[in-house]
């Protein structure tokens, strides 16, 4: 049986980089080689796309704090309507083509819609959601704007554009409560994101989110514990289980840290304890797993998400965010809540790869002349 190559994608212009890094390598690690020939494309801290040798991919692979993409590789390009053709711009030419790209790219200038765009133009499938649900997802503005139009449940929040006046702390405060988080808007993995509990931590949160976006968001705490749910499947075909869009159990997050920090989720392996299945009861999980779903159609997503929820002493459950291209790291959540649901990690990449194929196959049957 002839092997599909599978494009991992990964690293990126993002401050997720070191992320995705440690993404790529579980999933090249847990790939069925059976089925999958893995072909790997590194995109440095630039831009560039670099075809990397699978024996040293990866510099300091086991540590998380210095883990970098080795430079010493050949650089490439995906075209527009090259069908899956890499051209090698340090040769003449490149006869390395892949079936299916896996991006495993976190943050801006990867699961922002970006990369989605040029895959769309390259003619070739990908994994994951596709442009408009990877911009919405990216923009926690527009995404909570969405939300809000849906009528699912949200914390109170504020945003900030460029240029725009500073609100008085006092008066934000009364407005949301106190304290506040104030996070970039186009960003994940809790980079750039501060708890603010007074008024001399208030502007150096603001620069700090600002230094990672020009929109910033400020949103109210909501006291509560940190539940998250994954979510796959495709409206383009149902599931192996007979549903098109499926939930897993849901998961709790304990953070060690003051919240769900950066070096908590990927650095610190005692940063938080994660609780599979959450201790909730059952009609609490299911209302978990069905705003879930509900979250993932509204932004029609596609494929893959993780979305975030806070539950409320009183019962009362907050949809915070959905992650469109979440962590695939060994201690990530999304994973560990299908390992938990009866889906292995190998089992997950190998739907994720045929999902994307599905969708491609359906949307290139649409008419493209009238």
């Amino acid at each position: 049986m002839k092997k599909i190559k599978v494009g991992i994608l990964f690293g990126g212009k993002s401050a997720e980089h070191e992320v995705s890094l440690q993404s790529a390598k579980n999933v090249y690690e847990a790939i069925d080689r059976n089925k999958y020939e893995p072909v790997l494309i590194g995109i440095d801290k630039s831009g560039r796309w670099l075809l990397n040798d699978e024996s040293r991919f990866l510099l300091n692979a086991d540590d998380p704090k210095h883990i970098q993409l080795n430079p010493s590789s050949d650089a490439v390009a995906l075209i527009p309507q090259s069908g899956g053709v890499i051209s090698n711009l340090s040769a003449a030419k490149s006869d390395r083509a892949i079936d299916v790209v896996f991006p495993i790219l976190h943050g801006p200038f990867g699961e922002d819609g970006t990369v989605q765009g040029l895959l769309k133009l390259a003619d070739i499938p990908f994994v994951g959601a596709g442009v408009l649900a990877s911009a919405v997802g990216m923009d926690k503005d527009v995404m909570k704007r969405l939300f809000r139009d849906a009528g699912l449940p949200l914390c109170k929040f504020k945003v900030l554009g460029p240029g725009e006046e500073f609100p008085d702390f006092e008066k934000l405060c009364a407005e949301l409560g106190s304290p506040l988080f104030i996070k970039p808007a186009n960003m994940g993995s809790s980079v750039g994101v501060s708890k603010v509990h007074k008024k001399e931590e208030y502007l150096s949160a603001l620069s700090n989110a600002f230094e990672y976006d020009t929109k910033v968001l400020i949103e109210e705490f909501i006291p509560g514990r940190e539940i998250e749910c994954s979510v796959l499947g495709s409206s383009f075909g149902k599931q192996k289980d007979g549903n098109e869009i499926i939930a897993s159990v849901p998961g709790e997050v304990k953070p060690s840290h003051e919240f769900y920090s950066y070096d908590a989720k990927y650095i610190d392996e005692n940063g938080a304890v994660l609780v599979i299945p959450a201790d909730v009861p059952a009609e609490t999980a299911q209302r978990i797993r069905e705003l879930a779903i509900a979250v993932f159609k509204t932004i029609c997503c596609d494929s893959l998400a993780r979305v975030d929820f806070f539950l409320k002493e009183d019962g009362e459950i907050i949809v915070n965010e959905i992650n469109t291209m979440p962590g695939f790291t060994k201690i990530s959540m999304y994973p560990k809540l299908w390992e938990a649901s009866g889906i292995s990690y190998t089992q997950l990449i190998g739907r994720l790869i045929e999902l994307a194929i599905l969708r491609f196959e359906k949307e290139k049957n649409l008419k493209t002349s009238f």
